[in-house]
């Protein structure tokens, strides 16, 4: 068995994926060594030394990982304590495990990382819509499943944009069905939800189907869902109307690449675009942006607010 790396730097502000490489970073470890103590320490509250303390010899022997969360939250002495550790990891007795979510608060220590040879995992952000797509298919794959793409669509759409929502979903899909995972498998488990959603009533208002749009919206409202998210997805798909159709010709899968989004996104808007012109959508974004203002405090009644958007988005895509 190979010899584990006495420094691990965990990189990047997505939790799900740190989360996971940080725990078969200590099933490395605990593979080593079964009895390694592993010590969890946090910026937020980090006394002065405590590092120090933890990394120095036990008497009665044996071999501890200690596990510093946030380290891009670091104080000073949090920080000159790490550089001090990190000169003195090495061997079997100690392990040092270094989360920084990101940004340049910390670089010294990253620096010092780098230097002695850390081994260093990233957890980048998952943000694009085609991002998630793509971490859903990745999700499937890891598990030696496969799902449609239209599947995948429907999983966005029913549990939201959280990525740690999307892996739970993922893995209740994978546990509980067999053989490849359509979108009938995903309405039957998320069914509920993806009539409740806010993507449903936006799809349906970008379309101009005011009855279908406000139906979903009072049942959206009635299942508990929040007007300010049903703004925030009203508000996105009318710009990926208006970027796609601004972009030029090419295939779906180029433009996905150049506006960051999922190829069906683009097939999607390619088709809602087809009902609009320039002035009309501004007209819509604009009113939406309205809705945005009251439903965050701007106004008396936010679920009228939301209402009265939808009922000008439909207006205009009528009017072509």
């Amino acid at each position: 068995m190979p010899e584990p790396p006495a420094l691990v730097l965990i990189a990047g502000p997505e939790r799900v994926l740190s989360d996971r490489a940080l725990d078969s970073t200590l099933e490395v470890f605990r593979a080593h060594d079964p009895q390694i103590e592993v010590v969890r320490l946090y910026a937020a509250d980090y006394a002065p030394g405590s590092l120090i303390v933890h990394a120095s010899p036990s008497l009665f022997g044996g071999a501890t990982a200690i596990v510093l969360h946030d380290a891009d939250e670091a104080s000073d002495d949090l920080q000159a304590d790490l550089l001090t550790v990190i000169e003195q990891a090495a061997g079997d007795d100690l392990r040092l495990v270094v989360l920084h979510k990101g940004g340049n608060r910390g670089k010294r220590v990253l620096d010092a990382l780098k230097a002695a040879g850390a081994r260093r995992i990233d957890a980048p952000a998952i943000k694009t819509d085609r991002e998630k797509s793509d971490f859903l298919t990745h999700e499937f794959r890891r598990a030696r499943r496969k799902a449609t793409p239209e599947a995948v669509r429907a999983l966005l759409d029913a549990v939201g944009r959280d990525v740690g929502e999307l892996a739970s979903a993922a893995l209740q899909l994978i546990d509980d069905t067999e053989g490849l995972i359509d979108v009938e498998q995903v309405q039957e488990y998320h069914g509920g939800k993806v009539d409740a959603t806010g993507f449903r009533v936006a799809d349906a208002a970008v379309a101009g189907q005011t009855s279908d749009a406000l139906r979903l919206l009072r049942h959206a409202i009635a299942s508990g869902l929040d007007p300010v998210p049903i703004v925030a997805v009203l508000a996105s798909q009318l710009r990926q109307v208006a970027r796609v159709a601004t972009a030029g010709g090419g295939s779906s899968g180029a433009l996905a690449g150049k506006l960051g989004m999922a190829p069906w996104q683009i097939d999607r808007a390619r088709a809602a675009a087809r009902g609009w012109d320039g002035d009309r959508l501004g007209r819509a974004i604009q009113a939406v942006a309205a809705a945005d203002f009251e439903v965050k405090g701007g106004g008396r009644d936010p679920v009228y607010a939301v209402e009265h958007a939808i009922l000008t988005i439909t207006r205009e895509r009528g009017a072509g």
